[in-house]
Order: structure tokens, then C-alpha cells, then sequence
């Protein structure tokens, strides 16, 4: 017996015809890079720096005109950016902001030359412009100094070798931490054809470990309802600092 299938309106399959067109013309204007994240801290004894090259795959890019609308699909690879100081410790420019952990992937395109009238989506392709370091602002809303930190999370290890010795820097005040005469300079990226940097498990020993274990740093324990919460004494800002922050790699 022969069975029929029902034909589509016509209508309906312009419709996805013109929607494939459009996803694909977007898809054009959307390529993939590498970009060098690189940060500067001062210090009694001079500037000292690191850098790392992190990699940018779109995925799909949907009309928008914002991150927030969804507009970009893409996926990133990289490692955190390590920084030696002179007193033997070292500080962690993390793959992620203190409000998204997919801060790697719009960086670029938020700080690419943008025409007046371009939406976000129309200045992807505006990333490979990028050849000479720019500065990344404190803030996104750098004109009014509001708004959500642009910066990655920054961290340092009292013991490198122990990662639950983690602790959260303020970008602003590290002579907290690190002594008068400490502060960050600038974080900066540019566009580059450099390979991806892949050496930051030879610093931290025990980032598989930790990956092996659920990716936390930080201790958890269960509460008397049987829910897990974080360890007395540590800070609950570092409840979303995980080994993928530090390597995009760990779980592959």
C-alpha cells in the first residue's frame, strides 16, 4: 500500500528557504579567529606579564543586535593567563568574568571597531581588524564607569600547589593582596595567528585531579538538609571558579 505524504504549504517552505538564506549570509560574517589576551601588573621592581592565545569558533549566528538576544553561537579554547611576580606568586587571568563564563567568547567582537548603525551581528567580522593591542575597559560601560566588570576574574594561590588555597583578587586593590606598589597595569587583546596556548597543566599539578573530582576548587559540604554548600572559612565568590576556567582543554 502506498502511502502519501502530505506536500507543505508553499508558503511555509519560502519561509525556511529565506530563513537558511539569512542564517547562512549571517554565518559569512562570522569568522573564526585567535586573539592574544595579555595582562600587565606593576610592581617595586618593574612590569611584569603573561599572556595566553585563546581561539573563537562560531558556532551559528542568529539575527540580533546584542549577546543577549541570543545573536552568536560559538564555542572557545584556551587557558587562563598566568602572571609571575617578584615575590615567587603568581596571578590568574581566568577564562571567565564574575558574570559569565562564556566571557572569552564576545570579548572580541564588544571591543571591534563598530560603524554607526551596525548591529552587534554586522561587526563580527570586525574582530580581524584588531591587529594592534587594545585595552580592555574596566567596565563595559566604559563612559560612565558602570555596569558589569569587563575584565576576567582575576586569582592567586597562597600555595600553588594546593588549590583550595585560592583567593579572589580585586583588580583594583592588588597591593591588598601583593603590597604597596603592586597594581594592575592594563589588560589588553589583539588579533593573532599564533597557535593556542597549551602549557598551563605544568604550573597547576593538579588540575586533572581536580577536573577527575567535579571541577571544583573550593571544599563543599553537606548541610542538614542534605545539600551541599560551601565549606566555613572560604569565600562564596569562588563557588564559580572550576578547573575549565583555567583550561578549556581539562575535560577533553
Amino acid at each position: 500500500m502506498t502511502r502519501r505524504v502530505p506536500l507543505l504549504p508553499t508558503l511555509v517552505v519560502l519561509a525556511a528557504a529565506t530563513l537558511a538564506l539569512l542564517l547562512s549570509s549571517c554565518t559569512d560574517k562570522a569568522p573564526d579567529y585567535r586573539y592574544e589576551l595579555g595582562v600587565e601588573i606593576e610592581t617595586p621592581n618593574g612590569v611584569r606579564s603573561g599572556s595566553s592565545v585563546i581561539e573563537v569558533k562560531r558556532l551559528l549566528v542568529r539575527p540580533g543586535n546584542a549577546p543577549a538576544g541570543l545573536g552568536v553561537e560559538s564555542r572557545f579554547r584556551g587557558e587562563a593567563v598566568p602572571v609571575d611576580l617578584p615575590d615567587g606568586r603568581t596571578v590568574f587571568a581566568l577564562l571567565r568574568s564574575t558574570v559569565s563564563s562564556d566571557w572569552p567568547a564576545f570579548l572580541m567582537p564588544s571591543l571591534a571597531p563598530r560603524k554607526k548603525g551596525e548591529s552587534y551581528v554586522e561587526t563580527l567580522d570586525n574582530v580581524l581588524l584588531v591587529t594592534e593591542k587594545v585595552s580592555v575597559p574596566r567596565n563595559w560601560h566604559s563612559v560612565t564607569g558602570v555596569g558589569p566588570s569587563a575584565y576576567p576574574m582575576l586569582v592567586t594561590f597562597r600555595d600553588i600547589n594546593d588549590p583550595t588555597t585560592v583567593k579572589l583578587l580585586d583588580p583594583d586593590h592588588l597591593d591588598d593582596e601583593f603590597g604597596p606598589g603592586v597594581s594592575l597595569k592594563r589588560i589588553t587583546v589583539r588579533i593573532t595567528d599564533a597557535p593556542v596556548t597549551t602549557d598551563i597543566e605544568d604550573r597547576l599539578k593538579w588540575l586533572s585531579r581536580v577536573a577527575d573530582a567535579g571541577g571544583g576548587l573550593i571544599p563543599m559540604v553537606k548541610n542538614r538538609q542534605g545539600r551541599y554548600e560551601i565549606a566555613p572559612g572560604y569565600d562564596p565568590a569562588l563557588v564559580i571558579v572550576g578547573a575549565s576556567n583555567f583550561s578549556s582543554e581539562i575535560y577533553k
